[in-house]
């Protein structure tokens, strides 16, 4: 095959001297692969959030770069398309997924904390305990392992905001958001009950004050959704709850006066 074969359009470069069949759907899981398969020298590893989306949690999105952990030896990059930190690992801390090279999910999580903030962080280590790839006494053997390192006080607090029962990343971040604001921590998921039969389900609660929050994302937009909704709340309300609802559009432009929505919420249920 010649380079001018490659440029045609039954050719997409994927990374340098990589190409695909033009008619593959390319993931990030599947860029993953490919870079992990024809790129890496010894010393690397798949790492971040784009381990992550290896271990079945939140993805980031198909083009963005794969990140790589690189052991300071290997001397690998820069190059187009990863994303690569410089650090060493410890002996166990990078197992083979579907082939390629990959950080541990209590790894992955020392390293999210390493190289986000707070906020972005919590949410992918909530994803991996989500979905089983890691759970919490793990993370605290490992924070216990690595107590007085470098960025440990940072992997303590990312820690303690997890929560496994957070269901998508905007979820994560209205939560630790709302925490980090100096409100009681909300219950995630939280199942209401009338009669012991099924009510509602909540993205976030205060099940004592009768107090829930739920994100709008864009599934809502779907008309049997909204329909289905809509009859959930009124059964909410009907047995005294209050249902705060916030957008991402809210989130980024107007986080403050919500903060103040459930702040008076919190209170007038706190003092009744």
């Amino acid at each position: 095959m010649t380079r001018g074969d490659l440029r045609s359009s039954a050719w997409r470069r994927v990374f340098h001297n990589v190409y695909a069949d033009a008619r593959l759907d390319l993931s990030h899981r599947s860029r993953c692969r490919a870079a992990a398969s024809w790129l890496f020298p010894p010393g690397c590893a798949i790492a971040g959030r784009s381990a992550v989306a290896l271990y079945g949690g939140a993805s980031p999105r198909a083009d963005d770069p794969v990140e790589v952990l690189v052991q300071p030896a290997s001397r690998f990059g820069p190059l187009a398309g990863l994303l690569i930190h410089v650090a060493p690992w410890r002996e166990g801390e990078v197992r083979l997924v579907d082939g390629c090279a990959v950080t541990t999910p209590v790894r992955t999580c020392w390293d999210l904390a390493s190289w986000l903030d707070l906020v972005n962080a919590v949410a992918l280590i909530d994803s991996l305990r989500h979905v089983g790839a890691v759970d919490l006494p793990e993370l605290e053997h490992y924070l216990a392992t690595r107590r007085g390192e470098r960025g440990w006080r940072r992997f303590a607090q990312a820690v303690s905001l997890s929560d496994a029962g957070a269901e998508s990343p905007p979820e994560s971040h209205l939560r630790v958001r709302l925490v980090e604001a100096g409100l009681p921590r909300p219950v995630t998921q939280h199942v209401i009950e009338r009669a012991g039969r099924f009510v509602a389900r909540v993205d976030l609660a205060w099940p004592e004050l009768k107090i829930a929050i739920e994100y709008d994302g864009l599934w809502h937009h779907d008309p049997d959704q909204f329909h289905r909704d809509r009859q959930r709340l009124n059964r909410m309300l009907g047995d005294d709850w209050i249902v705060l609802h916030v957008t991402s559009k809210r989130m980024r432009e107007d986080f403050e006066s919500f903060l103040t929505e459930v702040r008076t919420a919190l209170t007038t249920r706190t003092r009744r």
